[in-house]
C-alpha cells in the first residue's frame, strides 16, 4: 500500500487506494457497454467480431493502463462511440474502402495526433482557449454526459414521419442493406417527448437515480458504484435481468484468439497501408478522411481534458502552468495528451478503431478518483472482462445512466463561472455548452463555440485579439464541415 501511496502520490491528492479502486471500477461499468457494440458496429464492415471483441479490451487495457501509469491521471480509453460509426458507414459503406483500409487510416490518424502532441501543437490550443470558453467545455461536457444518461435511461422517444427520414444504414432513400435497417438519420423534423413513466425499466431507472441521489447527499462513500449495483440488482427484481441467458460459451477466448490473427497487425499486410496508396485517384479522399478522424479525435480529447480536468481538480492552475513552461513532455498534461495520441495507435494495430479518452470516465472522478491508480483498476476490469464478458453484460444502460446523470448535474455547476451579462461571451458560451448536447458531440460543440467567438470577435474590431492557433483551428473546423457535407 505504501507503495502505491508513493508511486501515485495518493495523499497528495487526498484520496485513498480504496477510493481509487472503487473510483476505476465505476469508470469501467459505465462505458463497459463499448466492449459490446465496438464488435457488433465494426463487425457490419466485414471485420471478424470476436477479433474486435479481443481488439477492443486489449487496445481499452493498454491505453487506460499506459495513461494511469505515465501520466498519473484518473481517465480510461476505449474505441470511440462515433468514430467507430464514421468508420463503417462513412469510411466502408460510403466510401467503399475495405476494413484494412479503413483501420490504415485509423493509425496514420494516430501517428498524426503522437507528432502534432510532440510538436506541441496540441499543447498551444489548449493553452489559446479563453478561460471562459474553458468554462463552457466543462459546462458542456456536463450537459452531454447529463443526456447521454438520459437517454441511456431511455427516458426520452423520438417521433419523425417517413418524409423526414434522410437516409438507411448511411445510404441516401432509405436503402436496406441485406433487409436490415442499422441506422435511420432524420431531419430536423424528429420530436423528443417522454416516454410512458410506467415502463418497468423507466421505474428502475428512477428509482436507481433517486437511491444514487440520496447516497450522494448522504456523502456515501462509494455512492455512484454502489447505485450502480443496487439498480442493476433492482432491473433483476423486475425481470429486466435475466440470469439464465447468461452463457460463458459466447466469446470465448480460444474463438477470439483464432481470429484476432486476422485483424492483429492487419494495416502492415498488403491489405492494409500498401492497398490504401496503391490507386493514387483516390489520395485526396485518404487525406480528407484521415483529416476527418484526426479532427473529431484530437478535440474530443481537448474537451474531456479540460471539461473534466478543470472543474474536478484533475489538473489545477498549476498544471496549466506548468503546460505553458515545460519542454518535452514532461508536464501532466503533456503526459496525458501524449498518452492518448498512442492509445490510437494501439487501437489500430489490435484491429478496433480510434482510441480515445472516454467522457465516461467523469463517472469514476465523481466517484472520488483521482490518480492514474483508478486508470490502473480500470485495466484490469477490461483485462478480466475477457474472461467474465457474460457476467459483465447483465449489468443493464438503465444501471450506469443515473451515475451519467449525477455526473452531469456535477459538471454543470461550470456555467456559474461564465459572465453570461456579458453578451460576446455568452454567445459563444451558450454554443460551446448547448450544442455540444444537442449535436451529441464534444469536437462539434468546440466547434461552435470556436467559430461564434471568432465571428463575435470580428463584430467587435478585436480580431487581432484571438490568437493564431485558434483561428486555424476555426478553418479546420469549417473545412472539415464542408469535407462531411461532400460525403
Amino acid at each position: 500500500m505504501n507503495a502505491l501511496n508513493r508511486f501515485f502520490k495518493l495523499e497528495e491528492h487526498n484520496t485513498t487506494v480504496s477510493t481509487e479502486i472503487v473510483a476505476g471500477i465505476t469508470t469501467f461499468l459505465a462505458m463497459s457497454y463499448i466492449i459490446f457494440v465496438n464488435p457488433s458496429l465494426l463487425a457490419l464492415s466485414g471485420m471478424p467480431s470476436q477479433a474486435v471483441f479481443l481488439a477492443t479490451l486489449f487496445a481499452s487495457a493498454i491505453s487506460t493502463l499506459f495513461i494511469g501509469l505515465f501520466a498519473n491521471v484518473p481517465y480510461a480509453l476505449a474505441p470511440g462511440m462515433g468514430l467507430n460509426a464514421f468508420f463503417t458507414y462513412t469510411v466502408v459503406f460510403a466510401l467503399g474502402f475495405t476494413w484494412q483500409e479503413a483501420l490504415s487510416m485509423v493509425f496514420i490518424c494516430g501517428i498524426i495526433n503522437v507528432l502534432i502532441t510532440v510538436t506541441k501543437v496540441r499543447k498551444m490550443l489548449i493553452l489559446a482557449i479563453p478561460e471562459f470558453l474553458q468554462h463552457a467545455i466543462s459546462a458542456g461536457i456536463g450537459v452531454f454526459i447529463g443526456y447521454l444518461g438520459i437517454k441511456n435511461a431511455g427516458l426520452l422517444q423520438f417521433t419523425s414521419d417517413a418524409s423526414n427520414i434522410v437516409s438507411v444504414n448511411g445510404q441516401a432513400g432509405g436503402t436496406e442493406i441485406n433487409g436490415v435497417v442499422e441506422s435511420v438519420v432524420t431531419s430536423g423534423g424528429i420530436l423528443p417527448e417522454l416516454v410512458d413513466l410506467t415502463q418497468p425499466t423507466v421505474l428502475v431507472v428512477i428509482i436507481g437515480l433517486f437511491i444514487t441521489i440520496a447516497l450522494m447527499i448522504l456523502n456515501v462513500q462509494g455512492a455512484i458504484l454502489i447505485g450502480i449495483i443496487a439498480t442493476t440488482l433492482l432491473a433483476m427484481v423486475f425481470g429486466l435481468v435475466d440470469l439464465s441467458t447468461v452463457d460463458f460459451s459466447e466469446n470465448t477466448l480460444t474463438d477470439a484468439f483464432v481470429e484476432l490473427k486476422d485483424t492483429f497487425l492487419v494495416i502492415f499486410s498488403s491489405a492494409g497501408l500498401p492497398s490504401l496508396f496503391s490507386d493514387l485517384s483516390k489520395l485526396p479522399v485518404v487525406i480528407m478522411t484521415i483529416f476527418a478522424f484526426s479532427l473529431a479525435d484530437v478535440f474530443d480529447t481537448i474537451g474531456t481534458f479540460i471539461g473534466t480536468g478543470r472543474r474536478t481538480g484533475i489538473f489545477t492552475d498549476k498544471d496549466i502552468q506548468e503546460l505553458e513552461d515545460s519542454t518535452g513532455i514532461t508536464s501532466k498534461m503533456d503526459r496525458a495528451l501524449f498518452a492518448d495520441s498512442i492509445g490510437t495507435v494501439f487501437g489500430a494495430m489490435f484491429g478496433t478503431s480510434n482510441t480515445t479518452t472516454y467522457v465516461e470516465s467523469a463517472a469514476g472522478i465523481g466517484a472520488g478518483g483521482r490518480t492514474g491508480l483508478t486508470s490502473v483498476s480500470t485495466a484490469i476490469c477490461f483485462i478480466l472482462a475477457a474472461f467474465f464478458a457474460p457476467v459483465i453484460s447483465i449489468v443493464p444502460t438503465a444501471a450506469t445512466a443515473p451515475a451519467l446523470i449525477i455526473v452531469g448535474i456535477l459538471m454543470v455547476s461550470s456555467f456559474a463561472d461564465i459572465e453570461w451579462s456579458d453578451f460576446s461571451v455568452a454567445v459563444p458560451a451558450f454554443f460551446t455548452s448547448v450544442f455540444m448536447g444537442l449535436a451529441y458531440s464534444i469536437s462539434n460543440g468546440i466547434a461552435a463555440g470556436f467559430i461564434t467567438y471568432g465571428l463575435v470577435k470580428i463584430v467587435k474590431g478585436e480580431a487581432k485579439e484571438v490568437h493564431p492557433i485558434l483561428w486555424i483551428s476555426m478553418g479546420l473546423f469549417i473545412l472539415n464541415f464542408i469535407v462531411m457535407a461532400s460525403f
